[in-house]
């Protein structure tokens, strides 16, 4: 069935209704009263965001090369959920399917994420089903969400605008950068309901602050501000509540419209370099700057570097 999408076209005066036809969520765009044909031509001219109907509990946006997923789970303050965590990951494949240049991660109304969905769990422990059967129902899906943001290969932003607990902090350093307003807070509070550590917390939060200070945070619990998880190193940069927005749009502008190929090559390199050693890490930078050459890329920056212009970089 056919589905209306939001649309935004690049001449304000132009602006039409267009529709949506395909499987895929991006098959074929037409304008409406165009009998169903398909406009060939609609990429060329529109610039477009197109939601995901069976999506539930996430708005999945597309617009030019970025894509944008949002939690929307406001009654449990957009904690992951089985749906929402099959979501992401489904998410996740369709922003690399059509070659999007950074995925921005965020919550809405006040929250990011508040951890795992503790209902769920208790109404799994009031079963009789089998423990691993519970497991493989309420925590992988996330653990799996998690890990395939992490391993996403286009650059990743977590914009925090609010509390981000547990797996959902997790979720949030699962991301290349980490940009939070100053009332966003994270905790590591997985005690609190008698659990030990997942959705990669045990990875992601030791690389991030090291062991000891990890241990720390996760055997207290305790509750960090914006300012204390920036200094620690959970956050790459702290805005006013007032200046979030844009500030947190001007990175993500800087990071889509970036060269592509060195941006997917760099952080591969970064993720992987504390397990190698220094020889390893010089021959996989020299991999890496093999296809860095290759690119269309290359070749504009330093064309624009010689001429003293600014380089407009396609992602090839």
């Amino acid at each position: 069935m056919d589905k209306c999408i939001q649309i935004t076209h690049k001449h304000a005066s132009l602006v039409q209704p267009l529709y949506l036809s395909g499987n895929n969520g991006m098959a074929a765009l037409y304008p409406s009263g165009n009998n169903g044909r398909t406009c060939d031509i609609a990429t060329q001219f529109y610039s477009f965001v197109a939601v995901s109907s069976h999506m539930e509990q996430i708005q999945f946006d597309l617009l030019d090369d970025r894509a944008t997923i949002t939690l929307t789970n406001p009654a449990l303050r957009n904690a992951l959920t089985l749906d929402m965590a099959t979501e992401i990951t489904d998410a996740i494949e369709k922003a690399e399917e059509n070659d999007m240049r950074c995925l921005v991660v965020q919550g809405s109304e006040g929250n990011f994420c508040a951890g795992g969905d503790i209902k769920s769990m208790l109404e799994g422990l009031s079963t009789d089903r089998e423990m691993e059967e519970l497991i493989e129902e309420v925590a992988l899906p996330i653990n799996r969400s998690v890990k395939r943001l992490y391993d996403c290969p286009i650059p990743t932003i977590a914009k925090v605008d609010g509390p981000a607990f547990g797996a959902g902090a997790a979720l949030a350093l699962a991301c290349d950068l980490v940009l939070a307003s100053e009332r966003a807070q994270m905790s590591f509070g997985f005690r609190r309901i008698g659990l030990s550590v997942d959705s990669g917390t045990s990875y992601l939060l030791t690389r991030a602050v090291g062991e000891k200070k990890a241990m720390d945070l996760v055997y207290t619990g305790e509750l960090i501000d914006a300012e204390e998880a920036e200094r620690l190193g959970l956050i790459s940069r702290v805005f006013s509540d007032e200046a979030f927005e844009q500030r947190s749009r001007d990175i993500v502008d800087t990071v889509a419209s970036g060269p592509t190929v060195a941006l997917e090559q760099s952080k591969q390199l970064l993720q992987q370099g504390s397990r190698r050693s220094f020889a390893e890490a010089i021959e996989a930078e020299t991999d890496g700057l093999r296809e860095s050459f290759r690119s269309d890329d290359f070749e504009t920056g330093v064309t624009a570097f010689i001429n003293k212009k600014t380089p407009e970089f396609d992602g090839k």
